[in-house]
């Protein structure tokens, strides 16, 4: 959930603080994090796939080199017009061609291999985090600056593997063709006499203060680039995040009329990726200054140093071509992290908004358990088939106590209306009892191996066919398609029942209403044992939701019912009501009072409409 911002927008949108700069310290807590891939189950998928990497990547080195030393002999041939040696290097390039050729082939296949299982090991890692304990729904109630948490572990998990992986190989290809070339351009180029001072490894120097320049010049003038690109990362996770909130809410901005306001927002949040798109262009513009002259004048600066040995016959064709292309090489190693500062700067991006999600579920973990009376709401077993809520009090994440000292038993079979003025917690207090609310003390008991669902007010629809929402989440559940077809019917859904197998998008196909029915239905076919049931009628007429409250009073009579609800004509179908009522502004204190055997006979006697031989009406 992301904070607004002053003017209205979210805060990772918000010109008041923008996006902070590249955080080193997260960068490396996701590199400690993520070093889990060589640890466990996986460490040794993970050191077979690494060495496999590590060998081909030698193997590629000695390719460039073997391809090295075939330009001093193919020249040497050509200068001294040895037709022999000439056509053997030309078969020899064939097969130096091949080695190159499958090394980088091999190099490729495990670079991307290890790239592909050590994502699957960080995305597996960040869903069991974000999946326990609840967590994913705690985090939607804290909030913090871990919104868009689904991109995080998709693209920006995605991203910093393969980058930093990607990263890793530049580097040490780097390393490994810098010190295999100098040797090589040290040896090949000799030295040099300058004004009475004879140089060793003239060229060497050279291409080290060449490579200085070049890389100092693109240091300072890149230097901003990794902000920049981590700026224009949010901005895009934001316009992501927008567009996403729209498409959700698609219907209730239709109905309000908001299509203007929201096409303006999002107008706004597109201006504001384009200006951080012009400020990376900005920055890689300067940079290619460097990058198009360097193209040029590389390959023939060397030529340049070695021309004067060249010409005084010091030096053989050959060994100025590689001496030539040995500089190139070194030149390329030494100017590596300079040209990859882009790449760079995308990884710390991603890897930084990976970090900031796990963070995010750390600070989640600290909150539960600093305020309050005790460390967390304790969810135990019940010394008997009952529920109870013993010294319950409910505190917001923040500390700020909702609910204060509930104590109640609430029996097998029983039907508990929980009632109260609105922002009093009800449905605070059944989220605890489902254990999706950790923040504040006390106890919640429930019977062992007691099965719990729950209805909410919008009811979730997996991907899939009707038949998959009918029975999630126990799609094994041995239940016959008659019986389906004979819940659809009473819940008065028989225009579905010929479409039990049919595939579509449920939750945008259905109304409010029949989604609440479905609902229902999926609690008919397979009752638990606790029912936790948060405004389930609320899109429902009064006459569907007399005859749906009644399946569930009649026809699931072992059911534990324990139901938020503030529409007129629940009482009837419960024993008990617990309302809970603010003392003095201060926390709701919860008091129960019971359903008098007048108001159950009234309503039970006098139904609304004909609600005695009619399922529930189709429409809302």
């Amino acid at each position: 959930m992301a904070h607004a911002a002053p003017n209205g927008r979210p805060a990772a949108a918000a010109d008041a603080e923008p996006i902070i700069g590249p955080r080193p310290g997260r960068a490396r807590r996701f590199l400690k994090f993520s070093r889990g891939f060589w640890r466990g189950p996986t460490r040794r998928r993970a050191a077979l796939l690494t060495l496999a990497v590590l060998a081909f990547l030698f193997a590629n080195v000695g390719a460039a080199l073997a391809v090295n030393r075939w330009n001093k002999y193919f020249f040497d041939a050509l200068e001294t017009r040895d037709f022999p040696a000439i056509w053997f290097s030309v078969g020899l390039v064939f097969g130096l061609a091949a080695l190159s050729a499958g090394s980088a082939v091999g190099l490729l296949h495990m670079r991307m291999r290890l790239q592909v299982r050590w994502r699957e090991w960080l995305a597996q890692a960040l869903f069991a985090r974000w999946l326990s304990e609840r967590r994913f729904y705690q985090l939607s109630i804290v909030g913090g600056d871990a919104e868009n948490p689904e991109a995080r572990m998709s693209e920006d998990a995605r991203l910093a593997v393969e980058l930093l992986v990607d990263f890793s190989l530049g580097v040490l290809n780097a390393a490994l063709a810098a010190v295999s070339f100098i040797s090589v351009l040290w040896f090949v180029g000799g030295g040099m006499e300058i004004g009475g001072v004879y140089i060793p490894g003239y060229m060497v120097i050279a291409c080290i203060l060449y490579s200085a320049v070049t890389s100092g010049a693109m240091f300072l003038i890149g230097r901003p680039l990794v902000r920049r690109v981590e700026e224009k990362a949010a901005a895009e996770a934001q316009l992501r995040y927008e567009l996403t909130r729209v498409k959700d809410s698609a219907e209730t901005i239709a109905l309000i009329g908001g299509d203007e306001d929201e096409r303006q927002r999002l107008t706004e949040t597109l201006g504001d990726v384009v200006r951080r798109w012009y400020a990376v262009m900005t920055q890689q513009g300067r940079m290619t200054w460097i990058f198009g002259s360097n193209n040029v004048l590389a390959p023939v600066v060397p030529l340049l140093l070695g021309a004067p040995k060249y010409l005084s016959g010091e030096m053989s064709l050959g060994s100025l071509m590689q001496a030539a292309a040995a500089f190139v090489q070194v030149m390329t190693a030494l100017n590596w992290l300079a040209d990859n500062a882009l790449r760079l700067a995308d990884w710390f991006a991603s890897a930084q908004r990976v970090s900031e999600l796990n963070d995010a579920l750390d600070r989640l973990d600290a909150t539960i358990g600093v305020h309050g009376r005790s460390e967390t709401i304790s969810i135990g077993a019940s010394p008997d088939a009952c529920v109870h809520l013993r010294g319950l009090h409910i505190a917001q994440h923040d500390g700020k106590v909702m609910i204060e000292d509930a104590d109640a038993v609430i029996r097998p079979g029983e039907k508990v209306l929980v009632r109260g003025e609105s922002g009093s917690g009800k449905s605070t207090l059944i989220r605890a009892i489902a254990g999706l609310w950790p923040w504040g003390g006390g106890e919640i008991l429930i019977p062992e191996r007691a099965r719990v669902s729950f209805i909410p007010q919008k009811p979730y629809f997996p991907l899939g066919s009707l038949r998959d929402a009918l029975l999630y989440p126990h799609p094994d559940a041995a239940v016959t398609r008659a019986q389906m077809e004979s819940v659809l019917v009473r819940c008065g859904l028989s225009h579905l029942v010929g479409r039990l197998d049919e595939t579509e998008n449920w939750s945008g196909v259905l109304s409010g209403g029949e989604q609440q029915r479905v609902a229902f239905a999926r609690a008919m076919l397979a009752p638990p044992d606790i029912l936790i049931l948060d405004e389930p009628t609320s899109a429902l007429d009064e006459l569907s939701q007399f005859k749906l409250m009644e399946y569930l009073r009649d026809e699931m009579p072992d059911t534990m019912a324990i139901h938020v609800g503030h529409r007129p004509g629940l009482e009837p179908f419960h024993d008990r009501q617990i309302h809970l009522v603010r003392v003095k502004g201060g926390p709701a204190v919860a008091q129960e009072r019971p359903i008098s055997l007048r108001d159950r006979l009234i309503r039970r006697l006098r139904p609304p409409a004909d609600a005695r031989n009619e399922p529930p009406g189709t429409g809302a």
